[in-house]
This record gives structure tokens, C-alpha cells and sequence, in this order.
């Protein structure tokens, strides 16, 4: 390669030095460590693609006055240069740390790739348009590595694949065999199996309740679509408001591709190539409960790629792309065996009433398999006379409503009923309106809102929640490999039919004197009601306001003194908290949650600070203003949950007065690198879980000061190098997780003075080693981690009388009992 190729006009080393230099690393350690030989090779092979383009750069950046972009490419260089050298150090046997590196060296692929993707547009041809082409296809197999290393020991949120790996669009499970769905699933098989050059969509069309997202998944599981599709097949939920940008960063964070669009055109324009590098293997990309309206975003994800497929399923029909799959309701028959495995007991020990009773009943749900899953549950293990009322009441609505769609929620409302001897999980029910359809419900958001407002227990709530579970009202699915005694990492899904339910349900009366009001704002159409020239009055103790992303913060005022649970729903990037907000003085509990695609800006923030009633707040997906801490000094306030939010300079402050503060949560929150020293002034706090903060590297030295510190969870903290050794202060600690801190080597010495540890959680930690002083855990009961971590363990049994070692394997939800 010419000298000129790399001349830079820049200060410092020209680039042609750096890249040298970066490729001789490549291509040495490639050869001295065989363990990372095949990802450094296709590291080498993007580099050499992009050699046109940065020749092209370069000799244009003269007539574009542009001197800093191959500064940019020149850092990335260096950096890259760093992490290939470290690989060179790793033992090949050191398989904990082979994938933490693997997606290291793949990060910084897709980031050289990204910066060239970034700044081509500037001098886009032809050309350049084959390298990116080329870069697609490495981008491929580079992927497929990465999902080798990540079955090795990286975990990651979502569903599984054929290769053990999580992702975020990956298909939902199937929680039990499908009943009298064979014919559609055959006959959508064959459409599906069948190869065609075109892309196609297939439309599945039915009333809300028959089973169309069942079909969908249990489409997804069978082996022949698995066979084919293998890797590519992707699972969207669409809903009511559908959001392109948000749909897109999913399948890109599945993909592991980086995002950063400079608009939907440029999202949809990249999810094509993104897709395109897929090939040639075929995809199918199902888009679950899509509304009508909604067929241009249909028609915007179909791409003419090859083989390539699109499942929809709705409520509607689209005669745009043909006609409809209509999946029709349960015949007699499979009604009947369905709703008797849900209602009767394999024992048979409780009552069963005559068949003639069973036949009234099944008949009454009309053959759709969410009122005789709801319905079944409901009955199962009651009485004769419930039985009896039950058929009443729904033969009731069958005579009166014309339209199956009421009727189903008729039915649907006994079974709500059927709690009468359960009001707080009635009342609980409720409030599931709360939330956007088709959106998973943190079980924390909803223990958190019950605690407050109906004076539950924290296991009263956790109570309720596995009752809603047991009747079908909701669905619980955990976020992580164990679950164990951890609500925090379960969601709760719920039917869009049955939160219809919940919202119909606490709209009677007038809207000044119900007690939860759920508002559904689309754009800036404000309801009629809340006029902008008048105070408008409401007594409710529950406010839930979900606004779309055209949304333009323009509130009118209200007057409610006394809501204690405010839930604010949105999808903007700007985000003005109301003003109205000040007048509530016996808040206690905020939940702001951004279901957008960027992280939002909160305006008004301030507000805030006069809650003073206020004792749980909850923020998802925004960047938390610098003066977070001052706002929240409330002597009342006594939780915190920051999730998926850009901290920045928000924890920076050393001083923190939060005199009651027993619980703080952070999750997903990338950019937190350290918590702040005040944090270990906060002697009350109980509950201390940073999860899934990969640039964390440290604690505080004094952690030692959070005397009352009972569960300590730091999970998938990869960068964090030690435990500091005041832990050992921690005399009321119980729970300690340290599971896939991936570059904790070992634990301290000091660890042995936990007295009061019972349970520790190491799954994926098989490269920390263990001191000899935790023979002194004698009170230590349960250690759960992977095999290698088990057998560790194993040599400190006999010292140890109460340890039972549990080998992780599969999430279990049956501790909520």
C-alpha cells in the first residue's frame, strides 16, 4: 500500500502507521491464541474491506474540509489495538472470559463499522456501496460467533433460540400444548415452508380472545418452521400505537446491532440491510396484534429480500396484502377437553358438578380460549352453587349482548367477580389498566403501587399477583436466569381484552368521583371533559395518563388532592412533567415510564421536590437531570428505581439526604461507571441492587457503613474487579448476588464475617475463586451457581452443615406461592 494512500494531514502519527500497527496486532495474536484466532480473523477482514473507503476519505477530506474524521477512525484504532493485546494474555483454557472479550472484539467491529457507516454518506458512491455490502456479510458471521460466546457464559434478557441465546424479539414460550389448533397450524405451516423468491405477507385475522398470538407461537416452535428459519425468525408485539423507531431498535438490540437512526426512514433503511446480511438462510418476521390503520407499517417492513416472510396477526383485515387466515373459535369438542384440563383437578379429589352443568358452561364461552382459560381456572375447586350462579349470569349476557365481543367480556367479567372473597386482589386486578396494552408491567411497579395505596403487606402483594397468575388474568415471566425470591426480575403480561376489562370496569360513575381514572391521550386530543379554560376536579386516588409520541406536553390543569399512585406513560423525547402535579399532597408513589425509542428529557423535574408525602418513584428510559438528588430529598422517600436511564451527572453529588431511603434499584443503567461515596451514609437502606450496569467497575470503599444492608445485588456488573473488603461490616446481610460478574476474580478475605448470610447467587462466576475463610459461613445455607461454581463449593461442604449447593438450570416462579 502506497504512503500517500495514508497521508495525514493531521498532527501525530499518520494513520497508515496506526493501521499498520493495528493489523500486525490482529494478525499476531490471532496465531499466539488460537481461542480468539477465528473473530480476530474476520476483525482482519472488515479492516482490509474498508480500506477503499478510508482511501476515499481521506482523498476527498481535502475538498470537504473535514481533518477530524480519520482522527476519529485513528482512536478507534488504538483503542482496538489495546483490546487485541489483552486477548493475547488470556489463558486458552479460561473459558469465563473468552466471551466477555469475544463480544468486546465484535463491539468493536460494529463501532469501526458504525463510524465508516456514519461518515460515508458524505461521499457516497457506488463503490463505497459494494464495501458496505461486504461489511453486511462479515457483519454475519461475526454475529454467529458471538452467539457461540454468549451460550458459553453471557447472558443476556428475552427468549432463547436454537442456540441458547436470549434475545428481546425472540419467540415467547408456550406454556402448554395448543388445543384445536392443528388444522391452522398446518395450513399455515405449508405457507410458511413454502420458498418463494418474493416477499410475502400472510395474515391471520380473528376476534380479540380466539388464540391468534397462541397460533403465532406455537407456529415459531414447530420443528419443520424452526428447521427452516433456524436463527431468523423474530417476534414483535405491535399494539394499538405503534412506534417504527421503538420496533426497530428491538429487532436491532436482538441482531446485536447498534442503533443510533437519524430517522424512520434511515431505521427502515437499515433494518433492510441489517436483514439483507441475514441471507441467505430465509426470515420470518411475525408482527403480533396489529391494528387497523397500522398497514403502512406493514407495508414499510416489506422488503424484497428473498424468501422472506410476514406474519401478521390482527383483528382486522388487510385486503392490501390478500386475504385473511380467519381462525375461527374452538369447536365443541376441543372447548370441552381444553376447559376441562382448567377446571378439574388430575386427582379428582374436589367437587364435579354433572356433565349437563360442564356442557352449559363451555357453551356459554362461545369457543373462544381466553374465556374458557379464564373461566376454567376460575371454577376449578368450587362449589356447586358457584358453578350454578356462574352459568346465570353468563347465559345472562349471551341473551342481552348481540355483539361476541361484549359478550366475551361478560364472560370474562364473572370470572373477575368470581374474587368476591379476594377483594384486595380484585381491587388489585384493577389497576392493571394502568399500563400501556401489550407492555410487560414491572411486578415491582405493581407491589410498590399496592403496598401504598392498599396498605398491602409486601407478601400480601406478592400474593395477589400469583392469584391473578393462577387465573389466568395475567401472565408472570421472569427476565433472568433465576428468579429465585427476586420480584424485582418478574413481569407481568396481560391479554389486551382482559385490561380492557380492568379499564371498563373502573370507568362507572362520573369521571370527578371514580377512583381510578386511566386517561388515553392520542396526540394533543385532550378529552372533552378536561376543558383548558376551567380547574377540573377529581377525587381519584389512581391517575394513569399514556400519551403517544405526538404528544406535545400542552396539559390543562387539574385539581386531584387526592391521588397517591400517578402513573405517567409516554413516547416522546421531551417530556414535561404537569404542573398539576404540585397540588398533590398525598402522592405516594410515581411511576414515569418512557416506552419511546430515545432516552427522554424530563422537564419540570423540580416539581418533584414538592411531594412531600411522596415515598416510591420510579423512572424508565430518561436522563436523569443533575439535580436528581436535590429534588428527591424528601424525609418521607423511601424507595428509588432508576431503569434504563442515562445517569450522567446525576449521582456525582458526594452529600445524599435520604434519611429513610431503605431500598434503591438500578438496572440497564450503561453509563453508571460509579456510585458516589453519600450513598454509603444512607444507614437505613435494606435493599441495595445494581444489575446490569456493565461499566460499573467498583463499590465505595465505605460499604461497610450500610449497617442495615440486608440484600446486596449486583448481577451482570461484568466490569466490576472486586468486592471491597468493608463488606465484611455487613453483619444483617442475607442475600448476596454476585452472579455474572464476569471479572470478579475473587472474594475478599473478609467475606467470612457475613454472619447473617443465608443465601449467595454465583451463577456464571466460575473464574472467582473462593478464600479459605468462607468455611466461617456457617450460617450460610443456599449457594446457586453453574456447575463449575458448584464444584468449587463442594470442598467447603463438610465445614459448612447447613449449605445446600444448587446447580442453576431453569427459572422457577413457585416461590411466589
Amino acid at each position: 500500500m502506497a504512503a500517500s494512500l495514508f497521508a495525514s494531514a493531521a498532527a501525530g502519527v499518520g494513520v497508515e502507521t496506526v493501521f499498520g500497527s493495528f493489523m500486525k496486532a490482529i494478525i499476531e495474536v490471532s496465531r499466539s491464541n488460537a481461542m480468539f484466532a477465528p473473530t480476530l480473523k474476520l476483525l482482519e477482514d472488515t479492516m482490509e474491506s474498508i480500506r477503499p473507503s478510508i482511501n476515499r476519505i481521506e482523498t476527498l477530506n481535502r475538498q470537504f474540509d473535514r481533518p477530524d474524521e480519520i482522527k476519529g477512525l485513528q482512536e478507534l484504532m488504538k483503542k482496538g489495538e489495546d483490546l487485541v493485546r489483552k486477548c493475547s494474555k488470556i489463558h486458552r483454557y479460561n473459558y469465563v472470559k473468552k466471551p466477555l472479550y469475544t463480544r468486546k472484539l465484535v463491539e468493536l467491529d460494529e463501532s469501526i463499522r458504525r463510524y465508516i457507516n456514519t461518515i460515508l454518506p458524505i461521499y457516497l458512491t457506488s463503490d463505497v456501496k459494494e464495501t458496505l455490502y461486504e461489511i453486511g456479510l462479515l457483519s454475519t458471521q461475526i454475529r454467529k460467533l458471538d452467539i457461540g460466546a454468549s451460550s458459553a457464559g453471557v447472558s443476556r434478557g428475552g427468549g432463547s433460540n436454537e442456540s441458547g441465546f436470549a434475545g428481546v424479539c425472540s419467540p415467547p414460550g408456550l406454556k402448554v400444548v395448543p388445543v384445536g389448533l392443528e388444522i391452522p397450524l398446518q395450513d399455515l405451516k405449508e405457507k410458511l415452508l413454502k420458498d418463494d423468491e418474493v416477499s410475502q405477507v400472510i395474515a391471520v385475522s380473528a376476534p380479540g380472545g380466539c388464540g391468534k398470538t397462541t397460533l403465532a407461537t406455537a407456529l415459531c416452535q414447530d420443528a419443520n418452521v424452526k428447521g427452516k428459519y433456524r436463527s431468523n425468525i423474530f417476534f414483535v408485539t405491535v399494539s394499538k400505537s405503534p412506534n417504527m423507531m421503538v420496533i426497530v431498535e428491538r429487532l436491532f438490540q436482538h441482531m446485536h446491532s447498534n442503533t443510533g437512526f437519524l430517522s424512520e426512514e434511515d431505521a427502515v433503511h437499515r433494518l433492510e440491510n441489517l436483514l439483507r446480511s441475514r441471507g441467505p438462510e430465509p426470515i420470518l418476521l411475525v408482527l403480533d396484534d396489529v391494528w387497523s390503520g397500522a398497514e403502512s407499517l406493514v407495508e414499510k417492513l416489506k422488503f424484497p429480500i428473498t424468501d422472506y416472510k410476514i406474519l401478521v396477526t390482527s383483528r382486522f383485515e388487510f385486503p392490501r396484502f390478500g386475504p385473511s387466515y380467519k381462525l375461527k373459535t374452538l369447536n365443541n369438542a376441543d372447548a370441552m377437553t381444553l376447559f376441562c384440563q382448567l377446571a378439574f383437578l388430575r386427582d379428582g379429589n374436589l367437587y364435579r358438578p354433572d356433565q349437563d352443568v360442564v356442557n352449559k358452561m363451555v357453551e356459554v364461552c362461545k369457543g373462544f380460549p381466553l374465556a374458557i382459560s379464564v373461566v376454567g381456572k376460575s371454577l376449578c375447586g368450587k362449589s356447586a352453587a358457584e358453578w350454578s350462579k356462574r352459568i346465570k349470569e353468563c347465559s345472562k349476557a349471551s341473551s342481552i349482548l348481540s355483539n361476541f365481543e361484549f359478550e366475551l367480556l361478560h364472560c370474562l367479567q364473572s370470572s373477575v367477580d368470581a374474587l368476591k372473597n379476594n377483594t384486595s386482589a380484585k381491587e388489585c386486578y384493577m389497576d392493571l389498566g394502568s399500563f400501556p396494552e401489550d407492555q410487560k408491567i414491572p411486578a415491582s411497579t405493581l407491589t410498590d403501587m399496592w403496598m401504598e395505596w392498599h396498605k398491602l403487606e409486601e407478601d400480601e402483594a406478592i400474593a395477589n399477583l400469583y392469584e391473578l397468575s393462577e387465573r389466568n388474568l395475567i401472565d408472570l415471566v421472569s427476565t433472568r436466569k433465576d428468579a429465585s425470591e427476586d420480584y424485582g426480575s418478574i413481569n407481568v403480561l396481560q391479554h389486551d381484552l382482559l385490561r380492557e376489562l380492568a379499564i371498563i370496569q373502573s370507568s362507572s360513575g362520573s369521571i370527578e368521583h371514580r377512583k381510578r381514572l386511566f386517561l388515553d391521550i392520542s396526540g394533543n386530543n385532550i378529552p372533552e371533559w378536561w376543558d383548558e379554560q376551567r380547574q377540573q376536579f377529581i377525587r381519584a386516588n389512581l391517575l394513569s395518563i399514556c400519551t403517544d409520541n405526538m404528544f406535545s406536553s400542552n396539559w390543562c390543569s387539574i385539581e386531584a388532592p387526592e391521588v397517591e399512585v400517578l402513573v405517567l406513560n409516554f413516547q416522546t423525547k421531551n417530556y414535561t412533567l404537569p404542573r398539576f402535579m404540585r397540588g398533590m399532597d398525598k402522592l405516594k408513589v410515581l411511576v414515569v415510564t418512557n416506552y419511546g425509542f430515545f432516552h427522554a428529557e424530563l422537564s419540570n423535574f423540580q416539581l418533584v421536590g414538592s411531594l412531600s408525602n411522596l415515598k416510591r418513584i420510579r423512572l424508565e428510559k430518561v436522563s436523569i437531570p443533575s439535580f436528581f438528588l436535590a429534588s428527591v430529598q424528601s424525609e418521607k422517600l423511601e424507595k428509588i428505581s432508576l431503569v434504563m436511564c442515562s445517569i450522567g451527572q446525576a449521582l456525582s453529588d458526594s452529600a445524599i439526604h435520604l434519611p429513610n431511603v431503605v431500598e434503591i434499584n438500578i438496572d440497564y443503567c450503561n453509563d453508571l461507571v460509579e456510585l458516589p461515596n453519600g450513598i454509603c451514609d444512607l444507614v437505613r437502606l435494606k435493599k441495595l441492587s445494581i444489575t446490569n450496569c456493565h461499566k460499573l467497575s467498583a463499590l465505595p470503599e465505605d460499604l461497610g457503613n450500610l449497617v442495615n444492608l440486608e440484600v446486596l445485588r449486583l448481577k451482570s456488573c461484568i466490569e466490576m474487579l472486586e468486592l471491597p473488603d468493608t463488606i465484611g461490616r455487613l453483619h444483617k446481610l442475607r442475600i448476596l448476588d454476585i452472579s455474572e460478574c464476569l471479572s470478579l476474580t475473587k472474594l475478599p478475605e473478609q467475606i467470612s464475617e457475613l454472619n447473617s448470610l443465608r443465601k449467595l447467587c454465583m451463577i456464571d462466576c466460575s473464574s472467582c475463586e473462593l478464600p479459605c475463610s468462607v468455611v466461617n459461613l456457617v450460617h450460610l445455607m443456599e449457594v446457586i451457581g453453574d456447575e463449575e461454581t458448584a464444584n468449587s463449593w463442594k470442598a467447603f461442604e463438610p465445614f459448612l452443615p447447613n449449605l445446600a449447593i444448587t446447580v442453576h438450570k431453569d427459572v422457577n416462579l413457585n416461590w411466589l406461592r
